[in-house]
């Protein structure tokens, strides 16, 4: 990898969108990007919480590609707005296999960073037949420690003054479980109180996102079209272990292990440190582990967008139609 750095690709505008009614009050907003029957893919933003926009669009030769991208439940553009209830994994995984049959897809590429790649894991192990490759970017794998390090101790020895600030909205005598304090507070019926809670959650996820400071990246972090949805989504799942059991996603690994896959991994990212890629390659052998050495957690950083639009290109190669039997996708000559 010695050549130039990727760039995305060029701005790109849907062909179609919508909104999809997956039951239990919800509704995902959906769209697509590139070729219609080109090769299938789907991405999977990241969170808890978050939700897409229009730079996720360019990860991929829109020559080459059909990409659909969706707003989980209860972010971005899907309704209700900031919903935690009839929200978790498994549901999510559901409407995976929904918005597929919707386009028609025997199966497609799975895209995922940060919560993105701990979604495309589980999706991938409960629908083996369903991926052809995988795009894993700041691998998190809902492991006791990823928690803690995240929201107890290990993080906050790094980004300290931000820390200071993200656990000072909770008295002393809550900072045991900061986690289950934030919760009460973004389910509270005082908006002033939820508004608070969410732009300090939402800033502190901002703040160990990249390895220099984005500005740009915090202000998006502070607004409450996106800190209230994040904070609230994220903060339930954190409190339900994401409803995964300890280590599920490294135990299960061997029901993948066919599905060709590729990890951007930045070596200096305080939100899900290097550690959880680098076991899952030890316990996935057959991946490939791409260490970006200047980069942070971020998918917006140079290093990383280089990884994952290579990691693309790469996968681009593969024919796109999977044997039903699911036989490993084949390289073009």
């Amino acid at each position: 990898m010695n050549e130039s750095r990727r760039t995305l690709y060029p701005e790109i505008e849907p062909y179609d969108s919508g909104m999809l009614d997956v039951g239990e009050g919800h509704s995902l907003y959906w769209e697509r990007v590139g070729t219609p029957g080109a090769k299938p893919a789907v991405f999977l933003h990241g969170g808890p919480g978050g939700g897409m926009n229009a730079g996720h669009r360019r990860q991929w030769d829109p020559a080459r590609y059909d990409v659909l991208l969706f707003d989980q439940r209860g972010c971005g553009k899907s309704l209700p707005f900031a919903e935690i209830e009839a929200n978790d994994t498994w549901r999510i995984i559901a409407d995976i296999e929904r918005l597929r049959e919707m386009c028609g897809h025997a199966a497609w590429q799975v895209f995922g960073g940060s919560w993105g790649a701990t979604l495309a894991l589980a999706y991938a192990q409960k629908h083996p037949e369903r991926a052809t490759e995988l795009v894993l970017r700041g691998v998190f794998l809902a492991r006791e420690k990823e928690k803690r390090w995240l929201y107890e101790y290990g993080a906050s020895e790094i980004m300290a003054e931000q820390w200071d600030s993200f656990a000072g909205l909770v008295p002393e005598a809550e900072r045991g479980n900061l986690v289950a304090a934030y919760h009460a507070r973004l389910t509270s019926e005082d908006e002033t109180v939820r508004l608070a809670a969410a732009r300090e959650w939402s800033l502190w996820e901002g703040a160990v996102a990249t390895l220099l400071p984005d500005e740009a990246l915090m202000a998006s972090f502070g607004d409450p079209a996106k800190a209230v949805p994040f904070a609230r989504i994220c903060a339930r799942f954190f409190l339900e272990d994401f409803y995964l059991e300890e280590a599920q996603l490294l135990r299960d690994i061997a029901r993948i292990r066919q599905i060709p896959a590729i990890i951007v991994q930045g070596r200096h990212d305080i939100c899900t440190p290097p550690i959880s890629a680098w076991e899952l390659k030890k316990a996935w052998p057959e991946a490939e582990l791409w260490i970006v050495p200047d980069a942070g957690h971020s998918a917006g950083e140079p290093g990383i967008v280089d990884g994952l639009v290579r990691a693309t290109d790469r996968f681009a190669r593969y024919d796109p139609t999977p044997d039903p039997a699911r036989a490993e996708p084949v390289k073009a000559p």
